[in-house]
């Protein structure tokens, strides 16, 4: 009997998740709302901050905000403050969180040797944010590794308390919400928003296809864990050359507006 009611309480959970579609308009399940993803975000950021070193460099502070600053300006929503850290680290790297948050090592200024290619990585992993695809792997994470117990969390969930246990049940924390790697066909979408929001942003849209011919050159057969789920390098690089023609005039449309330029610190 109790067998058969956990297996009720999936199939009543599993029906009631949320689907939506993506940017590109592939379908998505998405299991949590938008304020419960910020506060993954929030939380996740506030224990990057603490275990990783915040780079002091203000030359190298400055230039990473100029053009992160101007990728958020962008965004078609300007009621969400970004939160810009550079790390100190060789990591190449880089990433975005629910509710703001941006992080980007100080090794990827090795590999994206100018604004334009670093607006390339932060355009890329905004647009992360922006098609929702952290809730996307949380959630197929819970569904596919722990679907019965979530369902019975889930249903049991009432008071602040018992909500407060459910996220925790969730594993909604850095090795989940950050650490989870983004599938394959998240990244390439990942390349199209991000390659049409640097272009609005005013940064040069073939300049990303520079930037990951340098990826693929970096870290040897491997490439930077940057890299670790993304398509080939041919793939992507094919991908993002066949963008140009509809990035490029937004590009020149936008660059005539733009005021500030960010300059790389020597």
């Amino acid at each position: 009997m109790k067998g058969i009611l956990i297996l009720l309480s999936a199939a009543l959970f599993l029906t009631g998740c949320a689907t939506h579609q993506s940017p590109t308009g592939r379908g998505q399940t998405l299991l949590f709302s938008s304020q419960e993803m910020s506060q993954l975000g929030d939380s996740s950021f506030a224990q990057i901050k603490q275990q990783e070193k915040i780079s002091q460099d203000k030359a190298l502070n400055a230039y990473v905000h100029c053009v992160a600053d101007r990728v958020t300006q962008a965004l078609p929503d300007q009621s969400l403050p970004w939160e810009v850290v550079v790390f100190e680290s060789d990591q190449v790297n880089a990433f975005a969180l629910p509710g703001g948050h941006i992080g980007v090592y100080s090794g990827l200024l090795d590999v994206a040797v100018n604004a334009d290619q670093l607006a390339t990585v932060i355009g890329h992993e905004i647009a992360h944010v922006l098609a929702n695809h952290s809730n996307e792997q949380v959630s197929r994470a819970q569904l596919t590794g722990a679907g019965m117990q979530l369902a019975d969390l889930a249903l049991g969930a009432g008071g602040i308390a018992d909500k407060e246990l459910y996220m925790a049940a969730l594993g909604l924390g850095v090795q989940v919400g950050y650490i989870l790697p983004y599938g394959r066909e998240q990244e390439s979408e990942a390349d199209v928003v991000g390659v049409e929001l640097m272009a609005k942003a005013g940064f040069d849209p073939a300049q990303s296809v520079e930037l990951w011919k340098n990826m693929s050159k970096a870290g040897g057969e491997q490439g930077p864990e940057l890299l670790s789920t993304h398509p080939s390098h041919g793939q992507r690089i094919a991908q993002l050359q066949q963008m140009q023609a509809k990035a490029q005039p937004l590009y020149q449309a936008s660059k005539l507006s733009v005021k500030n330029t960010c300059q790389r610190p020597k």
